[in-house]
């Protein structure tokens, strides 16, 4: 039996949930006896059946003796829905091909356990790199309950992400514009600071058919945004939060009646506190950001160490210009040795443009890489 291609297809299956079951993981679950599929399923959303029992509702035929193939270690524990666990048993399976092992402390490797103590044949971590690539926000997530954060800018092939006169619409193409609106739906929240709502007055939304928008998030230190800014205007349609150090709940309230929430950081070198304010949202259930600020604001993200992934959208245009703006401003790091370092560095062409998408070595780790 070829393990793998079933895994791929459990794969497959588990990509269809993107966006829709944070802060829970994407999984996928096919069910195999006698060489052909009899059913498969995929954790659809937050809250409703995991992959398990989906695949086997789907089922064409008994699934006593069947092989069942799953992304993610079954869980053993009752949450929003009964152990997988115990579905398995009931069903008579014989062997379970797992993919990648949870690291939630209420399964990690308990689930395996159960299962073998029931006389069930297990094989662990096919395809695993591809599965643990797929569910690195719930990884990230379950072991230090904060987002997992992913900067993305656009810019020139002369490192400019606007002109000399401030403008920047459109720098990429529709095909990379498309795929910024799908990286909106995937994750959970968007970020940005005051300087790019008073520059362009965003909307910060998911625009692709059936797209789930995100939860925007505005840094706003002294809390400046305009009460006409549209993010405003619309957050009783789609949730707001304004960040800010503001502790004047006289100017909060005016904002809160329009349907912003409000949380309150320390102030850490003139902005909000980034390390608090990620516990915070880590506590509101917001899993992972997409981090689509300036240059002020990725400088700080970089410097907090905030920041796990990197998407450089990267268009085949030059615009020069000594003072056009740059993906990431603030101080700069001192020197070549004491960059923010990135890794696992993948190009994807998007129409005319470029996709770099690239992993940040975290800073405890980059130290180590000097020594």
């Amino acid at each position: 039996m070829d393990d793998g291609k079933y895994m791929d297809i459990a794969l497959q299956l588990a990509r269809k949930g993107q966006g829709y079951t944070a802060p829970n993981p994407m999984v996928g679950a096919v069910l195999v006896k006698d060489g052909k599929i009899i059913g498969q399923g995929w954790h659809e959303q937050y809250g409703k059946a995991h992959a398990e029992r989906n695949a086997l509702l789907s089922c064409t035929e008994s699934p006593q003796g069947a092989t069942l193939y799953v992304t993610l270690e079954p869980c053993c524990h009752q949450g929003r829905q009964p152990p997988c666990t115990d579905a398995i048993l009931e069903a008579g399976i014989s062997r379970v091909v797992i993919g990648s092992a949870d690291p939630n402390p209420l399964v990690s490797g308990k689930g395996v356990r159960i299962l073998r103590e029931h006389n069930i044949a297990v094989t662990e971590n096919i395809l695993q790199k591809e599965c643990d690539r797929l569910n690195q926000v719930f990884f990230h997530y379950i072991r230090t309950k904060r987002p997992f954060v992913v900067m993305k800018y656009a810019m020139t092939m002369d490192g400019k992400i606007a002109a000399c006169t401030g403008k920047s619409r459109w720098i990429t193409g529709e095909c990379a514009r498309n795929h910024v609106h799908q990286l909106r739906h995937r994750y959970t929240g968007i970020m940005v600071g005051i300087g790019t709502v008073l520059a362009d007055d965003p909307l910060l939304t998911c625009r692709i058919p059936e797209g789930k928008n995100p939860v925007r998030i505005v840094c706003d230190t002294h809390l400046r945004t305009p009460l006409t800014a549209r993010i405003v205007a619309t957050a009783r349609l789609s949730p707001v939060i304004l960040a800010t150090c503001c502790t004047d709940r006289e100017k909060w309230h005016v904002y809160e009646e329009a349907g912003c929430h409000i949380v309150l950081t320390a102030q850490k070198e003139n902005h909000v506190d980034l390390n608090q304010l990620m516990e915070i949202l880590g506590q509101k259930q917001i899993d992972s950001i997409l981090l689509e600020g300036g240059g002020a604001l990725n400088w700080a993200a970089l410097e907090s160490g905030i920041v796990q992934k990197v998407f450089a959208y990267i268009a085949p245009k030059l615009l020069g210009g000594q003072t056009a703006k740059t993906p990431v401003e603030g101080t700069g790091a001192p020197s070549p040795s004491h960059a923010a370092m990135l890794t696992n560095c993948t190009i994807t062409p998007l129409g005319e443009d470029f996709l770099i998408e690239s992993e940040v070595i975290p800073p405890c780790s980059q130290e180590l890489l000097k020594k």
